[in-house]
């Protein structure tokens, strides 16, 4: 008995390497997006982070404002400096 040989035609090897690639990419695609989603993840919880030492900073910074510029701090720095209180001379700026 004489073997058969099998001929291929080009579409055919092109076909079985294209279902070969979408095998693959199957088994490979869940591990290749959850990677990708856990990294992302750490990205973001670092964002947060970051995010709220600025808020905190931010909140502190504001209260220093706050507390550098109220009027008993305002009086003790002008009358160190030989200044006087007058009450007509002060304008309120407001954003």
């Amino acid at each position: 008995m004489q073997k058969k040989k099998i001929c291929l035609l080009k579409g055919e090897k092109f076909l079985y390497f294209v279902i070969g690639l979408l095998i693959i990419g199957d088994l490979l695609g869940p591990a290749f997006s959850s990677a990708m989603l856990s990294k992302t993840n750490i990205e973001v919880e670092s964002v947060k982070s970051k995010i709220t030492k600025q808020e905190k900073l931010n909140e502190s910074l504001s209260m220093k404002i706050n507390e550098l510029s109220s009027l008993d701090k305002i009086e003790s720095v002008a009358t160190s400096y030989g200044l006087e209180y007058n009450n007509s001379n002060i304008r309120i700026i407001s954003e």
